[in-house]
């Protein structure tokens, strides 16, 4: 095309003109707390943003591993007095993360893009089994965010003195706004700035377990006929059957050791390439690092015949007792609790990193508000993170910061997407007849299916009363929430569908037209995509004024959002979409006997790059006069401005304020 220099070269994200080409001291603050805009035009900016299997083990298995701090406990204290079981505990509770990692490897292979319970379960069992997981997982990377830090302070004040507890739950709220703020930031920093604690973690309770095993080795006979002795006295009190109760009750309640498994498929998208080995090497990280800990501090336990101290967490009394007679044991100890706390706050990572993952996938899927699927200028899903904070923070007021109550909340959302995501597999791999390991696979997701479903629903039979039906409550009103902005959406959407088909007998051309002549009246029009909204408009600009306008300027942002930034490309794809759009309404103009032009940019935020796009069209075209649609409905809500953005609003009066003209033309539609 003879033109192609001058028509719609795409252009990186202009920035605002300002009289004064210092950044003003808002600026300068917001960048010194949350960093810099990313710069889009770079095509290695994927690369630096995704993480290595390592990093990513730090960012997701963090969720995973801290569990070790409650779960075990959790299990161990419902055994009471039998703590004798708690050996069958320790294989039982290794053998169970390593199936349900197993199973969720295989998930990874199935869903190389990520999303987790909510995809598999959109995929494999249908739209209503994938929102309701969808919205257990959002209550569930909520109370991940809550548990930890509520553990976290549990640890952490298990060896302050009594009297500062009463400032416990401040702190967790200030860890709370610590980490949203950083997570704002994005997420390869909020790893790297957390790596060191995860290390230290990592040293210090294997020193724990290691000298807690080895130093008894000597006692090993001893302790094997205590744990035979107390089989048989269980044996006459119990009989075989409540003994089985009290164990499969134990185990079930301490579900809590488990729920961070799910994280690395839901953070797939966040992977390095080539991402699924990436993501099957961050799982199997994290399986051995959880099941070890986990296992060995039930192990620990037993060995030490550990009981509950008030005020201090199971894992402090055993390190105390552990260390008392070494040389400098009490620094040692509070170093350990102290690694312990400060790895729950990275855990707290995982409801930061995957929940606003989670609420952009049900965005692009319209269960959701559309702007939760928006970047932020560092690439951020900021909107859904302020959500996960904000949201955290009430249930940490809610329960008070007590953990106990939080596991059995968590626990109950955790396995009703567990469950879900196993059974849609298993159903899949039951069709899938003819395939390469299908009987492996089938008893694989069989396996994970039963275990999960017993936990869920011994947990909720056992703790409905003691916080259970809040946790069921709330995911249920979450679900009805979800099922009416999907029913807006789609009403909406219909409607425009009837707009458009009302225009199809509008005229394209065939070849596009010429440019417009600058020193002539040009009409710049405002199109996110070609539709029935965008080619409205057009026709009413020459109804409204009629032979006064000789050429046409579509101008469009390409907006970078969660559904576009998901691998190396994403962002040259967007913009050769947006460019194929703009060039169906040049045919338009040419139809229509019009010349045109087009101009284009990418961005993270519509408002601001169309604003400074506008801008420079004008420079081009001074004669221009502005002209967006907006979506008039016949009854106006307070909800539908959440629903839909007001980006023509918004640029509207930024150009008016930049002494540039602007008209909105309505477009009325009648919600059915």
């Amino acid at each position: 095309m003879p033109d192609k220099e001058r028509r719609g070269d795409p252009v990186p994200p202009p920035s605002p003109p300002s009289p004064d080409p210092s950044p003003s001291l808002g600026q300068r603050i917001r960048h010194l707390v949350i960093g810099r805009p990313r710069d889009l035009a770079d095509t290695g900016l994927f690369h630096r943003l995704s993480l290595i299997p390592f990093l990513a083990w730090v960012g997701l298995g963090a969720d995973g591993l801290s569990s070790s701090a409650y779960g075990p406990e959790e299990a161990y204290k419902t055994l009471g007095e039998h703590t004798y079981l708690a050996l069958g505990l320790v294989l039982l509770v290794a053998v169970t993360v390593v199936l349900i990692s197993a199973a969720y490897s295989r998930i990874i292979e199935q869903f190389p893009h990520g999303g987790g319970g909510y995809v598999v379960a959109t995929k494999l069992l249908g739209p209503t089994p994938g929102v309701v997981s969808g919205a257990a997982l959002l209550v569930d990377y909520v109370l991940t965010i809550t548990v930890s830090i509520a553990a976290a302070g549990d640890a952490l004040f298990s060896f302050l003195p009594p009297s500062l507890a009463g400032a416990k739950l401040a702190v967790e709220a200030a860890l709370i706004v610590g980490l949203t703020v950083l997570n704002i930031r994005g997420v390869r920093e909020s790893v790297i700035a957390l790596l060191p604690i995860f290390l230290l973690f990592l040293l210090t309770h294997a020193i724990v377990i290691g000298a807690g095993v080895l130093l008894h080795l000597p006692e090993v006979p001893a302790t094997v006929a205590q744990v035979r002795t107390g089989y048989q006295h269980g044996l006459s009190v119990l009989g075989a059957g409540g003994m089985m109760l009290l164990f499969v009750h134990a185990y079930s309640l301490g579900g809590g050791t488990y729920t961070g498994i799910e994280a690395v498929s839901n953070g797939l998208p966040i992977m390095r390439e080539p991402r699924v080995p990436t993501a099957q090497r961050t799982m199997l990280y994290m399986a051995s690092s959880l099941a070890l800990t986990a296992s060995g501090l039930l192990l620990c336990y037993l060995l030490w015949q550990v009981h509950p101290v008030p005020g201090k967490t199971l894992n402090a009394a055993l390190i105390e007792r552990l260390v008392s007679p070494w040389p400098m044991g009490h620094s040692f100890a509070i170093l350990t609790l102290i690694t312990e706390g400060a790895l729950l706050v990275v855990a707290a990572q995982a409801g930061f990193l995957d929940g606003p993952r989670v609420l952009a996938n049900m965005a692009l899927d319209s269960w959701v508000p559309h702007r939760f699927a928006a970047l932020s200028e560092r690439l951020t899903t900021q909107n859904g993170i302020l959500l996960m904070g904000a949201a955290s923070l009430t249930a940490l007021f809610y329960a008070r910061g007590n953990v106990s109550h939080l596991v059995v909340m968590y626990s109950i959302n955790v396995f009703l997407t567990f469950s879900l995501s196993m059974f849609g597999m298993l159903r899949f791999w039951l069709g899938a007849r003819g395939r390469p390991a299908r009987v492996r696979r089938l008893a694989l997701f069989t396996s994970g299916f039963l275990l999960c479903a017993v936990i869920l629903l011994i947990t909720v039979l056992e703790k409905f009363l003691e916080g259970g039906w809040v946790t069921l409550a709330v995911t249920g009103l979450v679900i009805v929430l979800c099922f009416r902005i999907r029913r807006h959406y789609r009403r909406s959407s219909a409607t425009m569908a009837r707009l458009y088909a009302e225009l199809d007998n509008v005229p394209q051309g065939a070849a596009e037209p010429p440019i417009p002549d600058p020193a002539r009246p040009v009409a710049v029009v405002l199109v996110n995509a070609y539709s029935g909204l965008g080619i409205h408009t057009v026709l009413n600009i020459f109804r409204a004024f009629p032979n006064h306008f000789q050429g046409l300027v579509f101008v469009s942002v390409g907006v970078v959002d969660s559904g576009e930034l998901k691998g190396e490309g994403g962002i040259q794809e967007l913009t050769r979409r947006t460019e194929d759009m703009l060039r169906q309404y040049l045919l338009l103009a040419a139809g229509l006997g019009v010349a045109a032009d087009y101009r284009l940019a990418v961005g993270t935020e519509a408002v601001e790059t169309g604003e400074a796009l506008c801008l420079n069209v004008a420079k081009e075209y001074p004669r221009s006069t502005f002209f967006a649609g907006k979506m008039i409905f016949q009854k106006e809500r307070w909800y539908q401005r959440l629903l839909h953005n007001e980006t023509a609003l918004a640029i509207q009066k930024r150009l008016q304020w930049a002494g540039k003209t602007m008209v909105t033309l309505p477009v009325r539609l009648r919600e059915a």
